[in-house]
């Protein structure tokens, strides 16, 4: 069976003998350099690499039998803030500042913290604009994806989420009070936020729309222990944003819309299911209430799972006995009847061993 009809099949929540595989298809399933490194030595790899859009070999994505290949990125949207500050520092057009600390990015500043709504009305925002050429090279690379026809289409999401940014530019602490206590201000942010989404994704579906099978977005609703804001607080605030955005992106690809959410978000699933999104990633089976079991049995006919290889705590310690058998029961309760993408619940870091990730992949491809 064919990539895009093994994922039509799973989309359409019909039977299969395997799920769609995605190890490295795109961002979001991707793993760190040091993983990559130590895979392509397990494999016997040797010489330069031909990197996909997302940075990964394209000899492990063959090797896998990733079932799916991406376009596109988040772009730097044009403004007056991006700056380049040292080597271990920068200020991005949303005038986050950030700094390297053990290897990773972190935010160091946040320029709205404690801002009032007349803040936000003088704030330079970005411009939603992306240049010719990097849309020209997004489409090019998907109409060639699809002319091929070996792998599904993923356009990656070209914007940032409206909660993440309100926790990004404001600080957690801040902004998660402000959906507690002022909607004046959180409304008036998500509107300009969205607006700025808007132009981006009129630009971007343009180019990509026709040849994408599915585009993704991102922007985590949970934690470790429940849901970031309440469901109430979810469908008054958020969700009006997020569906128009999702209406706007369908309207423009008539595509599956996949969301990225970590945590513990099983409380707001009706809602999320409610706003259009049609695939949950990463499925963060080790968040609480996040079984897959529990699940497949309360959403299961409504949605589609993508992910659930748990990267946080299982794949890192686990032998490769206790991946095959973690595989199978994804396969068997996640796949039971379709619906279910097989992958890692997040980006596979340092710590997986590389014997681990060819368990998995022999065990899905038995």
């Amino acid at each position: 069976m064919k990539s895009r009809e093994r994922f039509a099949a799973a989309m359409q929540h019909r039977q299969l003998d395997r799920p769609p595989l995605d190890i490295g298809g795109m961002s979001l399933t991707s793993m760190s350099s040091g993983c990559q490194a130590a895979l392509r030595r397990f494999l016997g790899f040797t010489g330069e690499p031909t990197l996909s859009n997302n940075g990964i070999d394209e000899r492990i994505l063959e090797w896998a039998g990733t079932d799916f290949r991406s376009v596109g990125w988040i772009p730097e949207l044009p403004g007056t803030l991006a700056r380049h500050v040292s080597d271990t520092a920068y200020v991005n057009c949303w005038g986050i500042e950030y700094g390297l600390a053990g290897g990773q990015w972190q935010i160091t500043k946040s320029p709205l913290q404690g801002a009032s709504v007349d803040d936000l009305r003088s704030f330079p925002w970005p411009q939603p604009r992306i240049d010719d050429n990097t849309l020209e090279r997004w489409q090019n690379d998907a109409r060639r994806l699809k002319a091929d026809d070996r792998y599904v289409v993923i356009g990656e999401h070209p914007a940032f989420g409206v909660l993440e940014l309100g926790c990004w530019m404001c600080g957690y602490g801040d902004f998660l009070a402000r959906i507690a206590g002022d909607h004046e201000f959180v409304r008036e942010f998500f509107h300009r936020i969205l607006a700025i989404q808007l132009g981006v994704i009129e630009l971007y579906y343009s180019a990509v729309g026709p040849y994408i099978d599915l585009t993704t977005s991102g922007d985590d609703f949970g934690m470790q222990t429940g849901p970031l804001l309440s469901p109430p607080a979810f469908r008054t605030l958020v969700a009006p944003y997020f569906t128009a955005r999702i209406q706007r992106t369908k309207e423009l690809a008539g595509c599956h819309f996949f969301h990225h959410t970590c945590g513990s978000v099983f409380d707001l699933l009706p809602d999320i299911i409610a706003c259009g999104v049609d695939i949950l990633n990463p499925v963060q089976t080790s968040a609480r209430g996040m079984s897959p079991e529990r699940l497949k049995a309360a959403f299961g006919d409504r949605i589609v799972f993508w992910g659930a290889m748990d990267v946080q705590e299982f794949l890192p310690s686990a032998t490769p006995a206790e991946v095959r058998e973690r595989a199978r029961l994804l396969i068997d309760v996640l796949g039971r009847s379709g619906g279910y993408v097989m992958a890692p619940a997040h980006n596979m870091q340092d710590d997986v061993p590389p014997e681990s990730i060819a368990a998995w992949v022999e065990e899905v491809g038995r």
